[in-house]
């Protein structure tokens, strides 16, 4: 992270993460769908320690679950002291993506075939998540 990332005292800006964990989320959307994705919702935002100038910021984000025409990735951000090696997680989220066509149009993704055990765990938490939503909604 970069001086321009921070406030004065040399943490990095929420937004910056947050900016970090759209751009990464929305890859791995993408990736599935093999469509353009676009940000439906950003579900469980935290986050659980500073990010500071120097730090180098790891993204790793995971499809946990497809509907028909959204999905639901998990990311998570980790900052590494690279002078002393430390790596420290800093924010997750859950966002829900829906894929489009050229008009702007919501279109089917591909199903997502959980195969191990920590798929799905990541799965069923996901579908728990989605039927909050829908009753947040309602």
């Amino acid at each position: 992270m970069l001086p321009s990332d921070a406030n004065p005292s040399g943490n990095v800006h929420g937004g910056e993460i947050m900016r970090l964990i759209d751009e990464c989320g929305g890859a791995a959307a993408a990736r599935h769908a093999r469509k353009r994705v676009v940000t439906a919702r950003v579900d469980e935002l935290s986050f659980v320690a500073p990010v500071y100038v120097g730090n180098l910021v790891t993204a790793r984000a995971s499809v946990n679950d497809v509907g028909t025409k959204s999905m639901e990735v998990g990311v998570r951000v980790d900052a590494e002291d690279m002078l002393t090696g430390k790596v420290v997680h800093v924010s997750s989220a859950y966002l829900v993506f829906v894929a489009i066509d050229e008009s702007g149009k919501t279109v089917p993704i591909p199903p997502l075939i959980a195969e191990t055990d920590e798929e799905k765990r990541r799965m069923a938490a996901a579908k728990l998540r989605r039927e909050r939503r829908m009753k947040q909604r309602a």
